[in-house]
């Protein structure tokens, strides 16, 4: 059994508590959002929805919304379609989800419900999606999760950020704990509870410092993905992972699959 088989991330823990969860998540969002790390694999969203016939986005595993707007935003610039999203999640941060559709007029909508990632109800139809999400899985699930998508014949894009190496567990120590330090005051929404668990109490930064250690360890590549997907029985699904370089020196890797034959 591999190391990171061993370690376990706060934020998948069902007793952990909403307001630190929430706002871990509420950081994640504000900082994938400033530095727009997806923009890179918008082509490869906009080409499985073609190859789907869809203008909607089931997100899964959608944590406090990531950089959904700013997604969708890019989706809309690049596509001759307007793309409505649908936020999902096993604990959904029902505030953000709130917050996020708001803004954006119901285009990105939400399900109130516990939406597991490898059961997802037939009511849920579009292109799935995971951002960030999908190195929370072991193998097993991770299969499980794919499986349900071909059984439903959707199309599905996995895609995570970071860097596998020492270099980038160096710089969560080190640059999470200034930017929580600076930037704080400014997530949203605002709770008062965020400032004591963070400048009083700092449960926020030292979970969210953890659980971003242990993601670059549990961080698949692109074969892992791939011998993943290919373990599933989809004989008439295409598959495709690589990765894409962001912003700072950062990567996205991916894992693209959809049905050959169009809905």
């Amino acid at each position: 059994m591999k190391i990171k088989d061993h370690l376990f991330e706060f934020e998948d823990l069902s007793w952990f508590p909403d307001t630190i969860r929430e706002s871990m998540t509420d950081y994640l969002r504000y900082l994938i959002t400033t530095l727009n790390f997806y923009r890179p694999i918008i082509p490869l969203v906009i080409e499985g929805l073609k190859q789907t016939n869809s203008d909607q986005i089931v997100d899964l595993c959608s944590g406090g919304g990531g950089a959904i707007e700013q997604i969708q935003t890019n989706l809309n610039q690049l596509s001759d379609i307007e793309i409505k999203i649908t936020l999902t999640d096993k604990f959904p941060n029902k505030n953000a989800f709130e917050f996020i559709s708001s803004k954006t007029n119901g285009s990105i909508s939400f399900s109130d419900a516990s939406i597991d990632a490898s059961d997802v109800p037939a009511t849920l139809n579009g292109f799935r999606t995971i951002f960030s999400g999908f190195h929370h899985f072991n193998n097993d699930f991770a299969k499980k999760v794919l499986n349900d998508a071909v059984d439903a014949k959707c199309g599905i894009g996995i895609f995570d950020g970071g860097n596998k190496n020492i270099l980038a567990i160096i710089g969560i120590l080190i640059l999470h704990p200034i930017l929580f330090f600076l930037f704080t005051p400014f997530f949203k929404p605002f709770r008062f509870s965020r400032l004591l668990f963070t400048y009083i109490i700092p449960i926020i930064p030292f979970c969210t410092v953890w659980d971003g250690i242990v993601s670059i360890i549990r961080l698949y590549k692109p074969n892992e993905l791939l011998k993943i997907a290919h373990e599933v029985e989809s004989e008439n699904y295409f598959w495709e992972a690589g990765k894409k370089k962001s912003n700072f020196g950062l990567k996205v890797t991916y894992l693209i699959g959809y049905p050959l034959v169009k809905r």
